[in-house]
């Protein structure tokens, strides 16, 4: 059974940081590129940061660039999120998923984990 459960969240100030965690299991983790996906209240889902599948390489949407750090750890099958200086706007339920922020179809999805900044 393939799944990605993501831990993580809260509710946070702004300013302040939160790392989410994705524990991936039942597929060759390692052999895909991973994102992490958010998607607000009232809006579509967005991709905010991805990486490789060897972690060499890692993508951010420009509104998270120098704030957000994407890493994995591939021996235990993880993905992090590393989020710094949260601001309101990046209140939102964030997933994690198989493929690439270029990726149209997703063969792997995780549940969600809210994250809320508000003060």
């Amino acid at each position: 059974e393939v799944r990605l459960v993501e831990s993580g969240g809260g509710m946070v100030q702004p300013g302040g940081s939160l790392r989410l965690s994705c524990a991936a299991s039942g597929f060759p983790f390692s052999s895909y590129d991973m994102t992490w996906v958010r998607q607000a209240p009232g809006k579509g889902p967005e991709w905010v940061s991805a990486i490789n599948r060897g972690g060499g390489s890692t993508y951010y949407k420009d509104s998270v660039k120098g704030r957000f750090t994407v890493s994995r750890d591939n021996a235990n099958n993880t993905l992090y999120l590393q989020m710094n200086s949260l601001k309101p706007e990046d209140t939102a339920l964030y997933y994690c998923a198989s493929g690439n922020y270029y990726s149209v179809d997703r063969d792997y999805w995780g549940q969600g984990t809210q994250v809320t900044v508000s003060s």
